[in-house]
């Protein structure tokens, strides 16, 4: 075996040009699968951190007729809450209400939270009492759609608990930026305490977010979805960009697998007289087999190191910096930030690589079954078999 490593590397060395760029193509087809499956783990991590932090929590308790895509439940959608009962739970109230910023009409979703929660990241505690006005907090693509800056008054329509619409001066006393559409768009922000105040619904909530410390899923008339549940939008989405992603990959691994097929068909038909010498100095026919099969996997451990050599200070670059997107991905609704920073983890480069050098060797046997029909005498003789 140690032989046929040695001689399989002195004659892919003494092919030259032919063997790099054998292992050119089949390095950039293992560099562009590695990146493009780092850059989707990289969003994959951030998409679903940021949807913790600032949406989800650890698992949600909906209001029995709560349906997040049915604008129309939201009215109803409330119900009292025992707060001895929920400790770990964070309530969130959701009422739906108009503002008119320079003379316009826009339909939002009114949010309120506890000013003391801690659990997500929005800044309900920079909501301090404003003279004649209720603080308000609103996502950057919010006050872009509605021409908003902090410190702005605007007006506020709502429905109390009698369905009696009702309105009020309100003022942006902060302005977020977030990855998480739901969180921003079409959304305001105020204490909970207000939004009872003004609607009456006192100790009513419309989702109670747990937080890493509440483990129970059966909670009186409210419907427990699991973290993993509210995620799966995430999941899904992930998905189908990978699906696609195979694509590319199954056609540069394709071309790449392609010349190596091509070289060893090349190299069976025009080393007859070298095939029959081996023979004749003794290896059997599936030594001679493995030679040459070795010679094509070590295309792909030469691709190995040459894209070590190009990756580990590209890849280490991306993970550290980014990559931005700029503003592109502002209103896809789904959490894709405007930077988002590539995860190579040891388990996508040992399966990357993997895949690459079982391909390669794969590939290389095939051409190479000709040598075991082969009759040496004829080999030796130059006679093309």
């Amino acid at each position: 075996m140690k032989l046929s490593f040695q001689l399989a590397y002195r004659n892919l060395i003494g092919a030259g040009l032919r063997t790099w760029l054998n292992v050119g193509i089949l390095t950039f087809a293992f560099l562009v699968i590695l990146f493009y499956n780092g850059l989707l783990d990289g969003w994959n991590q951030q998409a679903k951190r940021d949807a913790i932090n600032w949406e989800f929590g650890n698992g949600q308790f909906q209001h029995k007729d709560y349906e997040p895509y049915n604008p129309f439940t939201i009215q109803d959608a409330h119900s009292k809450f025992n707060k001895s009962e929920t400790e770990g739970l964070t309530p969130l109230l959701i009422r739906q209400a108009s503002i008119y910023p320079n003379g316009r009409m826009l339909s939002v979703n009114l949010n309120g939270l506890p000013k003391s929660q801690k659990l997500l990241k929005i800044p309900m505690s920079n909501l301090d009492k404003q003279q004649g006005a209720i603080p308000v907090a609103i996502g950057k693509r919010m006050a872009k759609a509605a021409n908003l800056s902090k410190g702005d008054e605007i007006t506020l329509r709502w429905r109390d608990k009698n369905r009696t619409f009702d309105a009020t001066n309100v003022v942006v006393a902060t302005i977020f930026n977030t990855t998480i559409g739901t969180v921003d768009q079409g959304q305001i922000w105020m204490t909970l305490e207000d939004l009872w105040s003004i609607t009456g619904l006192e100790n009513e909530a419309t989702i109670l977010i747990a937080d890493e410390h509440f483990n129970e899923t059966d909670f009186g008339d409210w419907k427990y979805l699991s973290q993993e549940k509210l995620l799966q939008n995430i999941n899904d989405v992930i998905e189908v960009e990978r699906a696609s992603a195979r694509i590319i990959y199954f056609m540069l691994l394709a071309i790449a697998l392609l010349a190596i097929f091509d070289t060893q068909v090349l190299s069976v038909f025009r080393r007859q007289k070298e095939i029959g010498t081996y023979i004749a100095l003794g290896m059997t026919r599936t030594q001679v087999t493995g030679l040459f099969t070795i010679e094509g996997s070590m295309y792909s451990l030469f691709s190995m190191f040459v894209g070590a050599l190009i990756g580990v200070p590209l890849f280490w670059y991306l993970a550290g910096t980014g990559i931005s997107f700029g503003s592109v991905t502002a209103d896809m609704g789904i959490g894709l930030g405007d930077r988002i920073y590539p995860s190579f983890s040891p388990a996508l480069l040992i399966s990357s690589a993997s895949i690459v050098i079982f391909s390669a060797t794969i590939v290389s046997f095939i051409p190479t079954r000709k040598i075991v029909s082969m009759d040496p005498v004829d080999a030796l003789k130059g006679k093309l078999q």
